[in-house]
């Protein structure tokens, strides 16, 4: 790898999910960055000024799935005039 550049994450696979006994609405595509950020919480006794880096990379992952839902949706809407499925 070149420096400079960074490497995709790669998705947690449904073995390593299982093992970490994450639940399982917490299996999706930010697993990969859970799964040591609960390792960090049981380490640390759950300390709530401990593993702010493992918490902010997870919750940007979240919020970026988030986006990218909403984003689909309105592209969803878009296709059907504007009209809501609800």
């Amino acid at each position: 790898m070149a420096s400079g550049t960074t490497a995709e994450p790669r998705p947690a696979t449904r073995e390593e999910m299982r093992e970490a006994r994450l639940p399982l609405a917490y299996r999706d595509s930010c697993a990969h960055l859970l799964i040591p950020l609960n390792k960090c919480r049981r380490d640390t006794w759950y300390a709530p000024w401990k593993c702010t880096d493992e918490r902010h990379s997870y919750e940007k992952c979240q919020y970026d799935e988030f986006k990218k839902r909403v984003a689909k949706m309105d592209e969803l809407r878009e296709s059907k005039g504007g009209a809501r499925s609800n």
